[in-house]
């Protein structure tokens, strides 16, 4: 007999005030084509939107992205409320321009990372190198 693979539930989305519609699409695109089951929450998404929609689908991981340089504010907090709602061991990812001006990549995604995300991603960052640190992340990456 021969083990199914399960499919991981991603929940994505754009937090804060910010409206990358596009970027949102794109990345909605490459998750799903990737075999992913990709729940978009869409532009503008609360943290309370990221967790109810990742409590409500049992999802694997959160994904999230942002655009207009307050990602660091808008997130701040996030592992906390999923703690909270009994999900604080879910996969936090997040990518963007993340903060206002030209800061060292390095110390913002230290940020991030100490903020309880699992993986920081700077501005640029194609999506296939997201889809292989997830599907590494959760053992489902095929070694050469």
């Amino acid at each position: 007999m021969v083990e199914e693979k399960k499919q991981l539930t991603l929940v994505l989305g754009v937090i804060g005030a910010d409206v990358h519609a596009v970027g949102n699409r794109i990345l909605e695109y490459a998750f799903t084509e990737a075999g992913f089951k990709v729940v978009n929450i869409g532009v503008m998404a609360s943290q309370e939107e990221f967790i109810n929609a990742a409590v409500e689908t049992n999802a694997d991981a959160i994904l999230v992205s942002s655009l207009y340089g307050h990602g660091e504010i808008d997130c701040r907090g996030l592992r906390e409320k999923a703690i909270e709602a009994g999900i604080g061991d879910i996969k936090m990812y997040v990518g963007g321009n993340l903060v206002v001006g030209k800061q060292d990549w390095d110390d913002v995604k230290q940020r991030f990372l100490k903020m309880g995300f699992d993986r920081a991603y700077p501005p640029g960052t194609m999506p296939q190198e997201a889809i292989d640190d997830i599907l590494e992340d959760f053992g489902l990456k095929q070694k050469c």
